[in-house]
């Protein structure tokens, strides 16, 4: 069944702040030998009030004590295009480029796994954080898919629980697995090693 925080955001945000802060997760007990990846996803009719709620639960946690990362997937793309030099020649080419040559020059530029993730590695390292909160999927689609930064980032952040915050479904499919469903009408055949975190007890 798909897994959606659509009915009370507020709730659904009070009981992020419970189980992230808990010890269970944050000592990252219950997996098995799974990796500590959560998914928690929302209709994406409710992104705006994502953009305010993600960044309070974050001063929330940090001021309980919990050490806390959050990365927008835009932001960093947006970095490694202007680091690189390509920011500004995009935009003003962006209305001649093909659309589909477009699009391959942000695919190959912002390459997960060569560009964003080690990036993220980066920012975890430096901050040392107990949690990373990913936002922003929406709006890098779909030049970077959920699943490229899912796959690339296990090398990364085996030790660090991370939650993905996702507009759309996550759905479990009995002898398939996990998927997701960008923004409810865009399926991803991929199988996904990720809990729902509705789903996590602390």
């Amino acid at each position: 069944m798909p897994s959606r925080a659509d009915e009370n955001l507020d709730q659904t945000f009070q009981d992020l702040f419970q189980v992230i802060s808990s010890e269970r997760f944050l000592q990252r007990r219950g997996l098995g030998n799974e990796l500590p990846f959560f998914i928690s996803a929302h209709h994406p009719s409710l992104e705006p009030r994502l953009d305010k709620l993600v960044p309070s639960l974050t001063t929330r946690l940090s001021n309980h004590g919990v050490s806390v990362l959050l990365l927008n997937l835009y932001d960093l793309t947006v970095e490694i295009l202007k680091t690189r030099g390509h920011w500004n020649r995009l935009i003003e080419k962006e209305a001649s480029i093909p659309r589909d040559r477009f699009l391959k020059t942000l695919q190959n530029v912002t390459d997960a796994k060569d560009q964003l993730v080690p990036l993220v590695a980066d920012r975890i390292a430096a901050s040392s954080c107990q949690v990373l909160l990913l936002a922003g999927v929406g709006l890098v689609f779909p030049y970077i898919r959920s699943h490229c930064v899912l796959e690339n980032l296990q090398s990364v952040t085996k030790q660090t629980p991370t939650v993905l915050f996702f507009p759309g479904d996550y759905s479990f499919v009995d002898g398939k697995g996990s998927y997701l469903k960008l923004f409810g009408i865009l399926p991803d055949d991929r199988y996904y090693r990720a809990f729902n975190i509705a789903d996590f007890r602390p």
